[in-house]
């Protein structure tokens, strides 16, 4: 199961993407490659190891001044089909 992050403050998003294993990591990869080279607005974007053999690929939006990074994100979130965000 993938556990998403969701925090946003003035011209700054951040979806943070949790994951167990390799299989969910490839499609999670995969899917956010596939999105993000859609759009011209491209993120930073940074992997981090957490317990329990977790992964985290956080993606992170500066200068949203537009708040580009709205539609991307429900994008990558349904793409997933993660059903809560905390």
């Amino acid at each position: 199961m993938i556990d998403a992050e969701f925090r946003s403050e003035e011209r700054f998003s951040r979806l943070s993407l949790a994951y167990e294993c390799a299989k969910e990591k490839d499609d999670v990869c995969a899917k956010i490659e596939s999105i993000i080279n859609k759009y011209a607005f491209k993120p930073d974007t940074y992997t981090t190891k957490v317990a329990n053999g977790k992964e985290v690929l956080v993606i992170e939006f500066h200068d949203d001044c537009n708040r580009e990074a709205g539609p991307i994100f429900e994008e990558i979130i349904k793409s997933l089909d993660v059903k809560v965000i905390n």
